[in-house]
């Protein structure tokens, strides 16, 4: 895997290049850009898998929620630079949704598959689940609601205000989890785990990652400019290239690295990225893809469709009733994927 990922960067890459500038076939530009994402996603989940193992799960797994987060917030910026508020909002939704279904749902039930019942830290779990209520149901709701009765303007100024709560509430989370609290939140992780070593010192996989990340900058502005090409030739509305599209190939880094750290075990991990991630993207990516679309010729309001609002809705409760007592096994891996094919449909057909 990590070859083809390297044959993939070497050879994709100056692809996207000479696309950009002979001008080749946007559909073919999409292809060439998708698999780049995806196969530089590969690398930052490498380098920050190499970090959790010297740094700690948690850590670890908000190093890999960040860089992770860190492909869909650039994507997301050139397609605000585009003007396509739509596939923007939308590919928050499928970011959620990708994140709480698809991603925590394939994790638990590849380590379900090899173990019979995993466990992750209880604790986590319930402070996970209050934030999840807040950011998606509370944070995400009252934009919507009011904005039946508040003018566009005044809608905007509603939604930048709850993007700087958001924001502060965010650091302040992580300052109580990370410092103030960090012996309440214990891993149960296995201790083996500890003395694994990384493939990558600290100094490569840093650096890695920043090259990854321009990388990315430059292949995702690309990208964005063949979505209308792409929606018209196979019929895919905005909904569907945000929430689905869009979504799973910015979320690759999450996608690989938390079914890798689950069929190791490494619970406290995998919940660490694929929630974790979530609640990045909830409260700290969507509001400031809100404050940094001030700076774009139109402003981006914080105010998703209702069955994007359903969607996210129905994802957060139902993992929070899955995820509660701290365990997971194959058949509830299998039922959060279930919801994401369903609700997947629903957007196709939408």
């Amino acid at each position: 895997m990590n070859r083809i990922f390297a044959i993939i960067i070497f050879t994709g890459i100056p692809l996207v290049i000479a696309g950009a500038i002979f001008h080749w076939n946007d559909i073919l530009m999409f292809f060439l850009s998708c698999l780049s994402i995806i196969a530089l996603a590969g690398v930052i989940g490498r380098a920050t898998e190499s970090l959790a193992i010297v740094s700690g799960p948690r850590v670890g797994g908000l190093l890999n929620a960040t860089f992770g987060n860190a492909v869909e917030l650039i994507i997301s910026i050139f397609t605000l630079k585009a003007g396509m508020i739509g596939i923007v909002l939308a590919s928050l939704t499928g970011s959620v949704l990708g994140n709480l279904l698809l991603v925590l749902g394939l994790s638990f039930f590849a380590g379900g598959l090899k173990f019979k019942r995993q466990n992750f830290s209880i604790h986590d779990a319930r402070y996970n689940s209050g934030l999840l209520i807040f950011a998606v149901i509370v944070a995400f709701v009252i934009p919507e609601i009011f904005s039946m009765t508040l003018n566009p303007q005044k809608t905007l100024s509603l939604s930048i205000g709850i993007s700087v709560i958001l924001i502060t509430l965010y650091l302040a989370g992580l300052f109580f989890k990370l410092v103030t609290h960090r012996g309440v939140f214990g891993s149960s992780d296995k201790e083996e785990g500890e003395t694994e070593i990384p493939e990558w010192t600290k100094r490569k996989s840093i650096w890695v990652l920043l090259l990854s990340t321009v990388a990315v900058a430059f292949v995702s502005e690309r990208l964005v400019q063949t979505f209308e090409t792409i929606g018209d030739k196979f019929g895919w509305t905005e909904l569907f290239i945000g929430v689905i599209v869009v979504a799973i190939i910015g979320n690759a880094a999450e996608h690989f690295s938390a079914i890798t750290m689950a069929m190791k075990n490494k619970m406290d991990v995998t919940v660490e990225i694929a929630v974790g991630s979530t609640l990045q993207v909830a409260m700290f990516v969507a509001p400031v893809l809100v404050l940094v679309s001030l700076l774009m010729p139109e402003p981006m309001p914080l105010v998703f469709t209702v069955p994007e609002l359903v969607a996210m809705i129905t994802a957060t409760l139902l993992v929070i009733n899955l995820s509660n007592d701290g365990e997971s096994n194959w058949f509830e891996g299998l039922i959060l994927f279930a919801a994401y094919l369903i609700m997947g449909i629903g957007f196709f057909l939408l």
